[in-house]
Formats: structure tokens, sequence, C-alpha cells
């Protein structure tokens, strides 16, 4: 873990939790894990999903050699292992014995058919880094977290994403405003969809007003209990449902901060921004939202349109 330590994080005194200083290290792992999991124990009502339309059913069909190859191929050689000690590097060469390939897709066919996820793959280890150009590092959410996986469960979450894109995309329940890291939907889509609207307004002699906006603390604030009630109003396999209501839980992690390690914490809320599945099970959660307030922006008569990167946006208005 030396890489961590290149760039030095202030003494833990200067950090400031509910305006008192972490006096200890142990004061320091409570201000994080309480700032990044803000939704652990938070009550969410589901019967906001009775307003979202059901899709067509998706069933699951067992993984393929070709599936996990391709997810492999562009991973880079040069990332950081995960606590298995692990790189991309090394599990390319694993794959390329048939063997080894055959018991990895044993194993990820097994978690979906038993909706099981190995708690070997829910363990995490969390380095803290400054977020850049902060005029001051007195609070946690000055800083972000780099969260470190698993490999090989990394590598079947890749499998899994791609599974999960294909049928949201097909089925139409992703919000056609939501891009970015979602398959069809490229950062030129987004620059091309700007354009289509402010032309498209100007055809029609309409002035255009835009408003960015960034939802804080979205991705510690999903909440699992719901997300697992999105995939269900998705259509979801019952195989894949029963999969991600293990998936999300008992998930534990160790946060580093300089050459201090944390003891374990259960981290069940939000998704963890180091797995692949992040921007898709995201993109899946704010989905509901969006045809909820297209619906009410429709009823209400008013002209905006709405672009979603994840967790920032744009209100684009026509008048």
């Amino acid at each position: 873990m030396n890489w961590v330590n290149k760039h030095k994080l202030p003494t833990i005194e200067t950090i400031k939790y509910n305006d008192q200083p972490c006096l200890t290290i142990e004061d320091l792992w409570n201000a994080f894990h309480s700032t990044f999991n803000i939704a652990l124990h938070h009550q969410v009502d589901i019967n906001i999903l009775n307003e979202v339309a059901e899709k067509l059913p998706f069933s699951w069909t067992l993984f393929s050699k070709e599936e996990f190859m391709r997810a492999i191929a562009n991973c880079n050689n040069f990332s950081i292992p995960g606590p298995d000690k692990l790189s991309w590097s090394h599990l390319k060469t694993i794959l390329n014995d048939d063997g080894c390939l055959s018991k990895i897709i044993c194993i990820a066919n097994s978690c979906i058919n038993l909706g099981f996820w190995p708690s070997h793959f829910k363990r995490s280890m969390t380095v803290v880094i400054s977020k850049p150009n902060k005029q001051s590092y007195d609070f946690p959410k000055s800083f972000r977290l780099i969260v470190l996986l698993n490999m090989v469960g990394k590598l079947i979450e890749k499998v899994i994403s791609k599974r999960i894109q294909f049928h949201i995309t097909s089925n139409n329940f992703i919000h056609l405003s939501q891009l970015e890291d979602l398959k069809f939907k490229s950062t030129i889509d987004a620059g091309v969809a700007l354009t289509h609207i402010i032309w498209s307004g100007w055809v029609k002699n309409l002035l255009k007003s835009t408003l960015a906006f960034n939802i804080m603390q979205f991705f510690p604030s999903l909440n699992h209990r719901l997300l697992i009630h999105i995939l269900k109003k998705a259509e979801f396999d019952n195989h894949a449902i029963l999969f991600f209501a293990n998936y999300l839980v008992d998930r534990k992690t160790n946060y580093f901060w300089n050459n201090f390690t944390s003891h374990l914490f259960d981290i069940n809320a939000s998704v963890g921004q180091g797995s692949v599945l992040f921007s898709v099970l995201s993109a899946l959660y704010l989905s509901p939202l969006l045809y909820i307030l297209e619906k009410c922006l429709k009823n209400l008569k008013i002209p905006i349109s709405i672009i979603l990167f994840i967790d920032d946006g744009l209100f684009i208005s026509h008048f």
C-alpha cells in the first residue's frame, strides 16, 4: 500500500465532525463512516414506485466464456490490486487456462442460481484521498473514497453489469435523459442531446436557460431496500433479484488514512464506487425519480428538459 503515502493527508486533529475535532484515530474512523454512510438506517417509502410502469420480464441465462473474455480484454494491467493482491494482468493469465476460466464461470453461475455473493467478495479496502482544489480540508466531505475490491469478484461484476445494461436499455427502463457510463449512452450522446435540445428551441424562436445541479451525497444515500424493489419493477429474473438481495447486505470495509488502518465497518448502504456495478445500479435507482418528475412537469405544463450524468445534471427550460 505504499502508493497511498505519495500524497500525505492532514493530521487527524485537523478534521472536524459535528463541530468537534477528531482527537483520536477512532474519532476519525467514526467521522468518515458516519459521513459516507448516511443512509444506513434510513427508512424509505416504496409506494412511490407505484407511479412507474412495469417492463418486460428478463430471463437470466448461464454465462459464457466469451462474456468473460470480452469483459477482461480491455482491463488496465496497471490498476491497483484489490485485497486479494491480484491484478488484471494476473487474471488475464489465469483465464487463458480453460480449466480456470470454467471454474470462475461456474462460481458466477452458482452465485446467480443460489442468490448468494460470497463474503470474500464483500470485503473491501477504502482508501481516503483528498478532493482537489479545496480551500480547506477540515471536514470529511473534503475527501473522497477509493474502494478496492477482490479482483475475481470485480470480474464477475463486470459480466453481470453488461447483462443488466443490455436488459434495462432494451426494455426502456432507464430514462432517456440518463447518460454516461452506460451502454449506448456515451459522452458524445450527451453532447448530441444537448445540442439537439438547444437547436430545436432556436428553430421555434424559443430562448433556452440551463441550470446545472449536483445531487450531494448521492452514492452514500442509496437505500438497498428501495433498490431491490426497483429491480423488481424493472422485471428482473427472480434469481437475479435474490442475488442482489444478498449482494447488497453484510458488506464490510477497512478505512485507510496515511499509515493508519481501521477495524472492519459494516457498509450496508450505498453502492461502492470501486464496483463496476455502481454506475448501472445508480442509474436504476434514479430512473423512477426521473419518470415521476417528468410526469409532474408534463401535468404542470412546465417546458423543462433534463439531462443526467449519474449524480450531475442539467435542467433546460424553453420559453
